[in-house]
């Protein structure tokens, strides 16, 4: 529903039926044109939020089949309703290919999704605990899968369909209650998302809020059991400082300057092709793509002229090419050209690979060329700044050393590629870089295996989905232990102790003792022959 969101009077609390009424039976929508409205709505959040986390603990946890059941209907509204998100992803954007659309936002994830749809029933059975110590004293104890409650999900624009639904299918596989905040970056897609999910779901099930950054704001602030976001570093820090408030668990899925190496011993060709490609993916906005380049460096020029052949060859026309995505909006075009002025004010070199004879793109036509950066310095925004865009750097290096030192003096990245073969130098480089995901020889392909979990590590993310590290991302694993009515464990831990009690955990604490010092002189012994052979091998 659009128009007046305010507060019930005397800030009473409405019932589900009231709030049901407000919003129009089942789906959840506001627009927010003013301070008063986003007051308003954000009382209307809370509401929703409230008559989700009642109809959760009315209904107790949902039974497979329930859980299944709703997966099936989102699956069945967004595959029914594909054209329709096709057409507002095209509209937000000014121009993106309905394919693009269809194998990102709408096919992208459905293997993960079945995936997880037919191991749903297997991981939320209870799970055997290991033998170990208390097994001695009659203790049996297994760890049962708990729905969490209500799961806030925060997605961002470059694929607002696929990143919004995509961890809400993994929370109603464990038996939650969903609310998806979309971005008001895509305005029309967030309207058509709503659509589809009033269409199919009660607002106690699943419930879709849209709005401006003051609702992600009240959104963040609400108190879930679980919120995941997925957005910038820095939205993603502001998100985790409200979350804190109500000690609410945050997965963030983040991003970051993604290196991809060309190693001494790669096909020059093929990498160039694929870091192009993987660059050129909606335009460079999306968090897996290869930022910038890292290329021996008297192969610096090859791997330039091979980078524009294969660009060329895939975008003989950029102006008007119904298949070549734009930058999203006018804020992030701006943002990109601010970013090449910069670099090319402290001398970097540019190479637009714009074919001749066409329109330069501009804020109102955002079909801005795939841009090559060389000459990179560490005083550059474009060296420390995610781009997002369709612009490639390429840095000049020596040794793997080098390599290793380069990203390593930067942000963990959601992703690292390496061209070449798994050699020492891949070797080095696997162990000591610290990254979300590697891949070897092609981009973004980790993120591919079903049950294989996605996640980035500090400045990219915390906290993982995909399978069932989703399933278990959204679930309490609740640990239940049954004792034996003839003995206590709980013996040793409970005054009053007698003398053979302390003499018998002195002694074992003496055995203990030498027990452990015959490990560590062994362990270390082990650690030294190691490190001996690795010097030997350099």
């Amino acid at each position: 529903m659009t128009g007046d969101v305010t507060q019930p009077a005397g800030g009473a609390r409405l019932g589900a039926e009231a709030v049901r009424a407000r919003i129009g039976g089942r789906g959840y929508h506001y627009v927010m044109p003013d301070t008063a409205v986003r007051q308003g709505a954000g009382t209307l959040a809370r509401e929703v939020f409230e008559a989700q986390r009642r109809s959760f603990l009315a209904d107790g946890p949902p039974s497979v089949a329930v859980r299944r059941a709703r997966m099936d209907k989102l699956l069945s509204a967004i595959l029914d309703n594909s054209r329709a998100v096709v057409e507002a992803i095209g509209a937000d954007f000014g121009q993106r290919s309905a394919a693009a659309t269809l194998g990102t936002d709408i096919l992208g994830p459905l293997s993960d999704v079945l995936y997880t749809r037919r191991h749903v029933g297997a991981w939320s059975r209870p799970r055997r605990v290991g033998p170990g110590l208390h097994s001695l004293g009659g203790v049996r104890a297994w760890v049962e899968p708990r729905p969490l409650g209500v799961v806030g999900i925060m997605a961002p624009w470059n694929f607002p369909v696929t990143l919004a639904l995509q961890p809400a299918f993994a929370a109603l596989a464990a038996g939650n209650r969903v609310m998806i905040k979309v971005s008001e970056v895509t305005p029309r897609t967030a309207e058509c998302l709503r659509n589809i999910i009033v269409g199919s779901f009660d607002f106690s099930e699943l419930a879709v809020v849209v709005g401006d950054a003051a609702v992600a704001a009240h959104f963040s602030a609400l108190p879930f059991d679980h919120l995941l976001f997925t957005g910038s570093p820095a939205v993603g820090k502001r998100v985790q400082r409200v979350a804190a408030d109500n000690l609410t668990p945050v997965t963030l899925e983040l991003g970051g300057k993604n290196p991809a190496v060309v190693a001494r011993d790669a096909k020059l060709e093929l990498a160039a092709a694929r870091i192009a490609a993987g660059r050129m993916t909606n335009a460079g906005q999306l968090c897996l793509c290869p930022d910038y380049a890292l290329v021996p460096r008297d192969l610096v020029p090859g791997f330039l002229r091979a980078v524009e052949a294969s660009l060329r060859k895939t975008w003989p026309s950029i102006a008007g090419n119904p298949q070549y995505p734009w930058v999203v909006n006018e804020q992030n075009y701006v943002r990109l050209q601010s970013l090449l002025t910069d670099a090319v004010d402290k001398g970097a070199e540019l190479r637009q690979i714009a074919p001749a004879g066409e329109p330069p793109s501009t804020i109102a036509n955002r079909w801005m060329p795939p841009t090559l950066v060389s000459r990179v310095t560490d005083d550059m925004r474009l060296a420390h700044e995610e781009v997002f865009g369709p612009v490639l750097s390429v840095v000049p290096y020596d040794t793997v050393d080098d390599v290793v030192s380069y990203v390593a003096d930067r942000p963990s990245p959601l992703a690292a590629y390496w061209f070449g073969s798994a050699g020492a130098d891949y070797r080095t480089f696997s162990s000591r870089v610290s990254c979300g995901g590697l891949t070897r020889n092609d981009f973004a392909v980790h993120a591919l295996p079903n049950g294989a979990p996605f996640g980035g590590v500090g400045n990219s993310g915390s906290g993982y989905y995909h399978g069932r590290s989703g399933f278990d991302t959204f679930s309490h694993l609740r640990c239940t232990a049954q004792a034996s009515t003839r003995f206590s464990m709980m013996t040793f831990a409970t005054p009053p102790f007698s003398p053979r009690t302390e003499a018998a955990m002195d002694w074992s604490v003496r055995a203990l003792r030498r027990v452990t010092r015959g490990l560590a002189a062994r362990s270390q012994r082990a650690a030294d022959r190691e490190a001996a052979r690795a010097l030997a091998g350099r």
